[in-house]
């Protein structure tokens, strides 16, 4: 893998899940289910009609949270608390994301689609949380998914960045759009899980993908092969 020179980078934007970790983790399963088992307590569902309301909702509004907010009326704050009460013990202690990260130079944000709670604990279980300067969540923006230009307005502002001095990691393609649109580079996590995918990109061979600057298929051997060009300055 060959990187490219980012050496004009003052902030670092990290997404959380199946992108700081490895999405072999499978820690989204655990969310997964008990998203499901979350809706069918609280809209009073079997399993079969909840995971199909959750996926919908997901595929409508951005994010499952999203559509039970604006169908339900459901207070968000419980629904993350729930879903995010899963084991994490298979995040383990990384030394090498640790040396990466130590490595650059700026500022470092989690941004992320889960709240500051489920992203404390995953940073504390890397131990690399202190190379961060901040954690922004869903409900920093508004519970609105970060693909969504209203979230992603919301975040630029909080940080006060200078989109020409950004790079944006992400496993989910459809959250850079906002951020190449504002001149942040940007650079896509390649996984095997299909909501990472835009689904132009796999029927189309002239789909429009001007907003990925960067492809890499995971982000410490993307930080590791910088490491390689030289120390950023």
């Amino acid at each position: 893998m060959t990187a490219p020179d980012l050496r004009h980078v003052e902030t670092w934007i990290f997404d959380l899940d199946n992108t700081l970790y490895p999405a072999e983790l499978n820690l989204f399963a655990q969310v997964d289910q008990r998203m499901s088992a979350f809706i069918a307590r609280t809209l009073n569902l079997d399993t079969k009609s909840a995971r199909r309301l959750q996926k919908q909702y997901s595929a409508e509004h951005g994010t499952t949270l999203t559509g039970l907010i604006e169908r339900h009326g459901i207070a968000p704050e419980d629904f993350l608390d729930y879903v995010h009460d899963i084991d994490v013990s298979a995040v383990k202690p990384s030394a090498a994301l640790d040396a990466c990260l130590g490595e650059l130079d700026g500022r470092k944000i989690v941004f992320t689609n889960g709240s500051v709670a489920h992203a404390e604990r995953i940073v504390a279980a890397l131990d690399v949380g202190h190379h961060f300067d901040e954690i922004f969540d869903i409900a920093a923006a508004g519970y609105r998914p970060k693909h969504e230009d209203e979230a992603f307005a919301r975040f630029v502002s909080r940080a006060r960045l200078q989109p020409e001095t950004a790079v944006m990691f992400d496993d989910v393609a459809k959250n850079l759009r906002p951020a190449h649109a504002r001149g942040i580079t940007t650079v896509w996590i390649r996984t095997q899980q299909d909501w990472g995918v835009p689904p132009e990109f796999l029927v189309k061979d002239d789909s429009d993908r001007s907003f990925v600057d960067h492809e890499a298929d995971d982000l410490l051997g993307f930080l590791q092969s910088m490491r390689h060009r030289g120390r950023p300055q």
